[in-house]
């Protein structure tokens, strides 16, 4: 799976030809040209011509030895959204399952969203949906990732980053439980390229630096291991494991180590045929060289949750150097490089038993469905995911010595409701290694975890929510409350509702119509209008987010009417509305009302444009707003240019992004700097993310665009700030 060599649609077949029959071959062939036309005269951002990532994406799935239809939906993946086909043409031309496939990574249509967040969180639950159903759309999905990714460099700074965090934060995690290494390494080491290439840059020159001095250490392990091997007659094929740059990356930023300290950059991997022979060759490497305590783990006997197996021990080798040792059969090396895909390509081999074996480790995916039903929100959808499939996890034990996994941070009580809802129901305490704990007990890796229940319980209570980590604990407990208390909490939710409707002053028989209430709990994912007064009843959603999505076409149309009014006093009393000190003229204009845009917030200095709105004069918009370039009707649009005034002092808000590392005392530099400009803030806010970079974003009021790049210098001169931009809303 290289990444520099550019694939042709020949090579792909070329690839196919190894492993499907001449009738398969066939189909992906009718793909790549049904895609050739469709995309014809389409180009990327690169400017190759755009059928290029189509094949590619095919290339990597031809790879993963995938079978037929999901190649060919991996050159028809982007048709139906960046061109006239539709999701009937392709089932017609091709079949149902190609078509289906193809809907799956193909993103919403073009519905508004108030931010690119929630369009996202929308795009990722129609995915992870589609994915439930059939896993072949996210490993397609993850085919047309990784090559994004390897092409990101043709993008602006700020989409690179936001495209390189989304990767780390979702698909990355994914290639990890379905234990595609390939994917997963490529991923995270190009996404730290961007997120961080200050670091990412250090380790790759600290790597080079001693390289040939590794190698060379490496070769002379590797040749006394085979001697000792070939003494014992084990066949084995033994090689130098390369360390990737983000794995290397995470050591030292969460066990604040320096590179030397890392143990595992030294790495022999040993494959043999039989798992007696992995075994055989453990006591041997044990023989050889001292084993360091705590340093050994059995992923043969315990397979990680994404089926990976392998045995993995440090010991002391020559020249006191700790080196790592990874021991493995063919089959356990295949899975770990392909995961799921390796099962899939050979699914049709199976036998009954060894594919209810396989789709009982997947398990976790048939959940997604569940967070779907559960989510108020396609926010709340994506959150459930993070926390439950793709956070760190522990392995407990139930007392038959069935092991459970669960993420970090779970208490007895996710263990509860993971074994089955009723036992959660009626748990009254739990006992860990055969002592009683509390339910707010943190479960580590090896606890064995017994739940006492009662049938006399009385059911959960409402604190559990509070304790509970899991979505799934947590949502068996809401689903608790509400058969308990449904018609109450209607009652309930139906007040909480109307109090707030009339808190924002409108008239409920207005408002609360059949139509209106039935819109809006198909907006929030609710069945029945019922089940969205209940929910707001035991606060599965709030009262005001409903009374706000039920008002929404009444606030505005009341906003717009207010601003009408506006003006229409302000022209009757005066000749003309108030003077504003936009700092704006259009020619030959003087009574229209002129307002800058919150939207790309202009400054002195930018070109502009006027936008004529209704009832509100006219919007200032920067020519390179988003909402400008996406507008159609030119003719709203009208010449406006900045008042030439020399003497004034009139200031302008501009929101600004700061991204730099996360140390002690950046922020305070930073809001020295700027006061040491004279330029006043008017808000400030800040995070920080798991790689320790810092985003500061801050508004501050300047007079025009000499002095925001003033500002702007001024901060890049900060050490450790990586890049300052200008941002819109």
């Amino acid at each position: 799976m290289a990444n520099d060599n550019v694939l042709s649609a020949d090579d792909v077949i070329e690839r196919t030809r190894k492993y499907l029959n001449e009738e398969h071959e066939m189909l992906v062939k009718k793909a790549y040209e049904f895609a050739r036309l469709a995309h014809k005269d389409q180009y990327r951002k690169s400017g190759e011509p755009y059928i290029v990532h189509p094949i590619q994406v095919a290339g990597i799935l031809a790879d993963l030895e995938m079978d037929p239809a999901t190649v060919a939906a991996g050159f028809l993946h982007d048709v139906v959204e960046d061109t006239p086909v539709t999701i009937r043409q392709l089932a017609e031309e091709f079949d149902s399952e190609v078509a289906m496939l193809v809907d799956g990574v193909t993103k919403l249509g073009k519905i508004k969203y108030k931010s690119h967040e929630e369009q996202q969180a929308e795009n990722h639950r129609k995915m992870f949906v589609a994915m439930a159903k059939d896993i072949r759309v996210i490993l397609i999905k993850l085919a047309d990732r990784l090559h994004n990714m390897r092409t990101l460099k043709h993008l602006p700074p700020e989409k690179q980053r936001r495209i390189a965090n989304e990767t780390l934060e979702i698909f990355a995690p994914l290639a990890h439980r379905l234990g595609i290494s390939k994917i997963k390494w490529e991923l995270e080491d190009t996404s730290l390229r961007y997120l961080n290439p200050q670091q990412y840059y250090r380790i790759v020159n600290l790597m080079k630096r001693k390289r040939a001095e590794r190698e060379e250490y490496l070769d002379n392990v590797i040749k006394e291991m085979q001697e000792r091997l070939e003494e014992v007659n084990i066949k084995a094929e033994l090689y130098g494991r390369p360390k990737h740059i983000y794995s290397i990356y995470r050591k030292m930023s969460l066990q604040h180590k320096q590179f030397n300290e890392i143990y595992d950059l030294l790495a022999v991997r040993i494959i043999v045929n039989s798992i007696k022979d992995c075994y055989a060759v453990l006591g041997i490497i044990h023989t050889c060289w001292k084993p360091m305590p705590g340093r050994f783990k059995d992923y043969i006997a315990m397979p990680k949750p994404n089926m990976y197996q392998s045995l993995h021990t440090t010991v002391i080798g020559p020249g006191g150097e700790p080196l790592e040792v990874q021991i493995r059969t063919f089959e356990m090396h295949r899975i770990a490089e392909y995961g799921v895909a390796a099962h899939w390509a050979y699914k049709e081999g199976k036998s009954p038993h060894q594919q209810a074996s396989f789709d009982k480790k997947l398990s976790w995916f048939r959940e997604i469905l569940e967070f779907q039903n559960e989510s108020a929100n396609a926010e709340e959808f994506m959150e459930s995911l993070k926390i439950d499939l793709f956070s760190d996890m522990v392995f407990v034990f139930t007392p038959k010595g069935d092991v459970i996994e669960l993420p970090a941070g779970s208490v007895p009580i996710d263990f509860a409701y993971r074994i089955h809802s009723e036992i959660g129901n009626k748990t009254i305490g739990a006992k860990i290694n055969g002592k009683m704990v509390t339910l707010d007990y943190k479960l580590n890796t090896g606890d064995i975890v017994e739940i006492l229940t009662s049938k006399h319980s009385y059911g959960p209570s409402q604190d559990w929510l509070k304790l509970a980590q899991t979505s799934q604990a947590k949502n068996k407990i809401k689903q608790f409350f509400k058969r308990q208390r449904k018609e109450e909490n209607i009652i309930k939710g139906r007040e909480m509702i109307e109090k707030e409707i009339r808190e924002l002053d409108f008239d409920l028989k207005e408002i609360l119509t059949p139509e209106n209430i039935e819109r809006t709990a198909d907006k929030f994912n609710f069945s029945t209008a019922e089940d969205m007064y209940a929910a707001v009843g035991y606060n599965g959603v709030s009262a005001q987010q409903v009374a706000n999505r039920l008002t929404e076409k009444w606030r505005k149309k009341r906003d717009e009417e207010e601003a009408i009014k506006e003006i229409v006093t302000e022209t009757k009393t005066t000749g003309r509305p108030r003077k504003h000190e936009a700092g704006v003229k259009v020619a030959g204009a003087d009574n229209l009302l002129i307002r800058l845009s919150r939207c790309c917030n202009p400054v002195p200095g930018d070109e502009i444009i006027g936008f004529i709105t209704k009832g509100r004069g006219v919007s200032v918009h920067r020519r390179d707003c988003p909402n400008m370039i996406a507008n159609q009707d030119e003719n709203r649009l009208i010449p406006v240019e900045w008042e030439t005034n020399r003497n004034s002092r009139k200031e302008y808000n501009v929101d600004i992004e700061i991204l730099g590392y996360d140390r002690h005392g950046l922020l305070n530099e930073v809001l020295q700097t700027v006061s040491g400009t004279r330029t006043n803030i008017t808000a400030i806010s800040g995070r920080t993310d798991r790689n320790k970079v810092a985003t500061i974003m801050m508004t501050i009021a300047i007079h025009n665009i000499s002095h925001l790049h003033k500002v702007v210098d001024k901060i890049k001169q900060i050490p450790d700030i990586y890049a300052v931009h200008r941002i819109m809303n």
